[in-house]
């Protein structure tokens, strides 16, 4: 289910996970190709999603369920391994917010994150089941999140069930390395923390408030990027072969000191922690 920055109503809503999760291990035992149109955290790869790599999806998507239902919170910051980061010193590439689409026993997990479309420099918001979120082939069938303050939930949990208020900040032209403290672009794990900033930042309620806002306030509760260093032959080979990828919103000093700035799952989780917007450490849930 896309979240549009338009903010259009939705035209269907999702059934539930386990329904989906029946249906999609169904085909895919079937042998069908499941499309996977819009990535983030890992690369392209035009190849089926194979009948193992559902189950593992899925039993990942259930033990954290559980984990999330014995918990009792409402919204969590939830990250995934999409792809093999160690050489950056990073463990997880990819976050989005997991919230209880309802109230009581009847509510189910739903995530809202951001994606990049393939072989393009666009992006869009998605709500999808637990189920979807991890049907990515990711690198580690493992997840960590960071269950939020309480104030920090209750601010976003009806942001999260909106479409409006999800898209209020999005930037739809996407790109992989957007620096954290310029709008031209945006990339997914910046939608995270900029849209928690609109919800928290008691500003937020004055108009207009925009993108520029949103980071000034993460400055100021000391939210710190990662740094990738990469040479100029890295970054103009990803530049002509990635869509997805640019420079130019980076400061040159910067840039041509081969110090790219960028909002990591990592540096995230870390600063929720430090910030005490996070309660607690954040948990870590392991499939097989």
């Amino acid at each position: 289910m896309r979240v549009d920055s338009a903010a259009a109503p939705l035209v269907r809503r999702r059934r539930r996970s386990r329904w989906l999760a029946a249906v999609t291990l169904v085909v895919a035992m079937a042998g069908a190709v499941l499309p996977l149109a819009a990535r983030a955290g890992r690369p392209c790869e035009e190849r089926p999603v194979t009948a193992d790599e559902v189950q593992r999806g899925m039993a990942l998507a259930d033990a954290t369920a559980r984990v999330l239902d014995r918990g009792g919170a409402q919204v969590v910051v939830l990250a995934r391994a999409g792809q093999d980061l160690a050489r950056y010193h990073l463990a997880w590439s990819h976050l989005g917010f997991a919230y209880r689409s309802g109230d009581g026993p009847e509510g189910h997990w739903r995530v809202v994150h951001k994606l990049n479309h393939c072989g393009t420099a666009d992006g869009a918001l998605y709500r999808q089941g637990l189920g979807e979120f991890f049907l990515d082939r990711p690198h580690r069938y493992e997840a960590t999140f960071v269950v939020l303050s309480e104030a920090a939930q209750a601010n976003l949990l009806p942001v999260l069930r909106s479409n409006a208020e999800a898209a209020r900040l999005h930037e739809p032209r996407y790109n992989m390395l957007a620096y954290p403290w310029a709008q031209k672009y945006q990339q997914s794990n910046q939608w995270v923390i900029e849209t928690l900033a609109a919800a928290l930042d008691p500003l937020a309620a004055r108009s207009p408030y925009g993108r520029p806002q949103a980071q000034a306030w993460l400055g100021v509760k000391g939210y710190e990027p990662h740094v990738l260093r990469l040479g100029a032959l890295t970054r103009l080979g990803a530049r002509v072969g990635m869509a997805h990828v640019a420079f130019d919103d980076h400061p040159n000093h910067k840039r041509f000191a081969d110090r790219i700035e960028t909002v990591t799952a990592d540096s995230v989780l870390e600063w929720l922690v430090r910030a005490g917007l996070g309660n607690g450490p954040p948990t870590i849930v392991r499939g097989r």
